[in-house]
């Protein structure tokens, strides 16, 4: 992988994390850092299930790779925030 696909690996995950923060209800406990961790895990995670489902690469933007990233976002985000909420 070149730098600028982890580059842009990074701010994909930026954006799916924060979108996927979004998507919940109340305030999230969690900071920044693991919103963008979480939401780096869930695109790459996502782009996986995508090419598995054989929906990655569409003609034009691919909806349905980002909402299995933002809803696995969204999972990621959900799940920190219990397990912070523990411990």
């Amino acid at each position: 992988m070149e730098i600028s696909g982890i580059i842009s690996a990074i701010v994909i995950g930026i954006v799916v994390g924060t979108l996927g923060r979004l998507v919940l209800p109340g305030r999230q406990r969690i900071g920044v850092l693991w919103t963008i961790a979480v939401g780096i895990v869930a695109a790459f995670v996502g782009t996986g299930i995508a090419a598995a489902l054989g929906v990655a690469d569409t003609k034009g933007v691919d909806w349905i790779e980002w909402l299995i990233q933002i809803g696995l976002a969204a999972a990621g985000v959900a799940a920190l925030e219990r397990y912070k909420a523990r411990g």
